[in-house]
């Protein structure tokens, strides 16, 4: 299941009379990808790059961590060695609808650094709801997280022994990755005989194009940081995957067993699509110029 990323697909493919003889910018990094600022007077935010086998034909995307992205297939497809005209037109043509997603994305990225980081007293959204960090030097072995609901509201209480002071964030994050380990393979027990399948492995990742995959061989994979999410996200993230092992692809059959299980996932999606800057950015700490990932990834 993909995450939230605002995305737009151009069904757009290239012919000779979009074909430009503008210059690629040079110097790749070895990942295909190219930040590109374009030159025009009426030009369209900078974007980056990217160039994809996958890739039948332009498409753009804002990610949480990259902002405005452009993907088109690789140099070598015919048509496709230098798309710079094709990308700035159809990025001048879209450019209310990426202006509207980069303003909410900053809006989203102020409010998250306004939070406090990880620093003793900030907020972070955990099962859905935000909590009150309190960070103490520990006195034990070992750092400890523990969730304490009280009358002021729900705390994740962090002790950091010495070693731990100037990394919480890894502390945090070993603690929810335990606590999504836990909370996916209860959903799973939850659902996995009703819909008649058995999944052959699962494991805890951290990408940034999707919530949770599934493969023909029976693997599933979630992203740990649906423990962030109200635990309704994160089933019907769990029940998506396994759905995916009775019927693969998104066709009405599929969707039909999705909403057996989970009758209400639109609603669901959506959260996890409107949130998706808010949960990678769960874990980075703050400088003057706003948000710093420091996660172990």
């Amino acid at each position: 299941m993909r995450q939230g990323r605002a995305r737009m697909i151009a069904s757009i493919r290239r012919s000779a009379s979009h074909r430009s003889s503008a210059r690629e910018a040079a110097g790749s990094p070895p990942d295909g990808q190219v930040p590109v600022a374009p030159s025009t007077p009426m030009a369209p935010p900078p974007y980056l790059l990217r160039r994809s086998a996958r890739s039948r034909r332009l498409r753009i995307t804002i990610d949480p961590e990259h902002g405005l992205v452009v993907t088109v297939p690789l140099a070598t497809r015919r048509g496709w060695a230098h798309p710079e005209r094709l990308i700035d037109e159809f990025l001048r043509e879209r450019e209310p609808w990426i202006r509207r997603h980069l303003e909410r994305q900053a809006r989203q990225r102020a409010e998250l650094s306004a939070r406090g980081g990880l620093a003793d007293g900030a907020s972070i959204r955990y099962l859905g709801e935000l909590h009150r960090l309190r960070v103490a030097p520990g006195t034990g072995r070992r750092s400890v997280v523990a969730r304490v609901v009280g009358a002021s509201g729900p705390e994740l209480r962090v002790s950091l022994v010495a070693r731990d002071r100037d990394r919480p964030e890894r502390v945090l994050e070993a603690w929810f990755r335990e606590q999504a380990r836990f909370a996916i393979g209860s959903t799973i027990a939850d659902h996995a005989a009703a819909l008649g399948v058995a999944p052959a492995a699962v494991a805890l990742r951290d990408p940034r194009s999707r919530w949770g995959s599934a493969s023909r061989e029976g693997r599933l994979m979630f992203s740990w940081r649906l423990v962030l999410a109200p635990p309704e996200a994160l089933e019907t993230v769990v029940v998506h995957e396994l759905a995916h092992l009775r019927v693969f692809g998104h066709g009405p059959r599929f969707w039909a067993v999705v909403a057996s299980r989970r009758p209400d996932h639109v609603t669901w999606r959506r959260w996890l699509r409107a949130h998706s800057l808010e949960l990678h950015g769960a874990l980075a700490v703050t400088s003057g110029d706003g948000l710093v990932d420091s996660s172990a990834g």
